[in-house]
């Protein structure tokens, strides 16, 4: 093509770009009415800039191909910043390489616009293979902390062995999420740990941290469970035991593993957690959310469990590359008592969920819990529905 329908289809492409970028978000129809959905997902691989993925020079692309392809944006952490809502995206290149991003938007529904330049995270002296799903946590202390999992090739196994992998917990912080400072990788005694999150107060002067410790890279081993540790220093950040918070179980929504999500929210009522839970199916595993809520002065101890998954995968959510998959670790809890839920589906794409604190604490502490037997379960039923029966009989309603 010649230059002047080059520069047309570079206008035209951006065009289209601003349309797309500016659709407004609607609520999908009443849900359970704990939370409610919305119709289109807040971030794709369509949402990263064009200039990020095509070259726009018609000297050594004159064709307009596109150069460095995005497939994925997904698994993002979230954070309030001078009146935007942030959020640090996993962005998954066609090359497979993850690589994190700051996208932002006034009022966190719709209209979300990247920043013109992904994040550059400093390496350590050990290089990361591949970096992803950060935890954006605000700090007593007064840092942003960017907690993320760093992914390097496994050295002990045998050559020929080009997918063993050894996961480690990244930590940087930050003020504005431009300028990062890269802190020494998260030690623990755990073999891997790829889901590592901060407490957002010290607990006995220290830093707390939400763990998992798991013996492979994909297998909980005899590890596994949303572990609790302390550290004297972030700067070099080192844990000995590592207490359960919350363990697997049998056959349950979390048998396979289970891991902290975003850092907990502080209520009057306890830590408002949200964790996602894994467990196998015939079609592969399955990853669901779930809530429960720790004591305020000990943040390591549940007192309220409610069964079962809080959010499960639904329609196009359940199709990706990694399909049947909710995954959440960003989520904002605002000054009005709403809280933003930015959850991941199936490795894709990024949606949100708007809820209240005030129907969250009332979900988390008068749902019952799993009973672990199904007759139990059906005892549990059986009282909710002989309960309602005789509202229903009370107010003249025939069902």
């Amino acid at each position: 093509m010649d230059r002047n329908i080059f520069n047309s289809r570079i206008k035209s492409l951006y065009e289209q770009h601003k349309k797309f970028l500016e659709i407004k978000n609607e609520k999908k129809e009443r849900g359970n009415g704990i939370v409610e959905r919305y119709r289109n997902p807040v971030l794709t691989a369509g949402h990263t800039p064009i200039h990020w993925r095509y070259d726009l020079n018609y000297d050594t692309n004159p064709h307009l191909l596109e150069r460095i392809g995005i497939n994925c944006v997904f698994n993002a952490g979230a954070i309030e910043l001078d009146g935007k809502i942030c959020l640090v995206a996993r962005v998954e290149g066609a090359d497979r390489k993850s690589f994190f991003a700051v996208a932002e938007s006034i009022n966190g529904i719709d209209q979300f616009k990247f920043r013109d330049y992904p994040i550059t995270m400093p390496e350590t002296d050990d290089p990361d293979i591949n970096v992803y799903d950060m935890r954006l946590v605000r700090h007593e202390d007064g840092w942003i902390y960017g907690l993320f999992c760093t992914e390097r090739k496994d050295p002990t196994v045998p050559r020929e062995d080009t997918s063993s992998a050894i996961a480690r917990a990244g930590i940087a912080r930050t003020r504005n999420l431009n300028e990062w400072e890269r802190l020494a990788d998260f030690k623990s005694n755990s073999p891997q740990q790829r889901n590592l999150v901060l407490h957002p107060e010290f607990v006995n002067g220290k830093y707390a941290f939400y763990t998992r410790p798991q013996d492979g890279f994909i297998s909980a081993g005899s590890g596994g469970g949303i572990g609790w540790a302390l550290s004297g220093s972030i700067e070099n950040a080192v844990v000995g035991e590592e207490i359960i918070v919350d363990d697997r179980q049998y056959h349950t929504i979390k048998e396979v593993k289970n891991g902290q999500g975003p850092a907990p929210i502080k209520t009057a009522n306890g830590w408002l957690h949200l964790a996602h839970g894994v467990r196998n199916t015939a079609a592969g595993l399955r990853y669901v959310l779930y809530v429960f809520v720790t004591k305020l002065d000990e943040p390591h101890k549940i007192i309220y469990s409610p069964g079962g998954y809080f959010m499960a995968p639904q329609d196009e959510e359940r199709t990706g590359d990694v399909s049947n998959v909710l995954f959440a670790n960003g989520w904002v809890a605002r000054d009005n008592g709403d809280i933003l839920i930015y959850y991941a589906s199936s490795d894709t794409r990024m949606h949100v969920a708007t809820t209240t604190t005030e129907k969250m604490l009332d979900y988390a502490m008068n749902t019952p819990p799993d009973p672990g037997r199904s007759y139990a379960c059906v005892q549990q039923r059986n009282e909710l529905i002989s309960n309602n029966l005789e509202i229903l009989k009370s107010m003249n309603i025939d069902y």
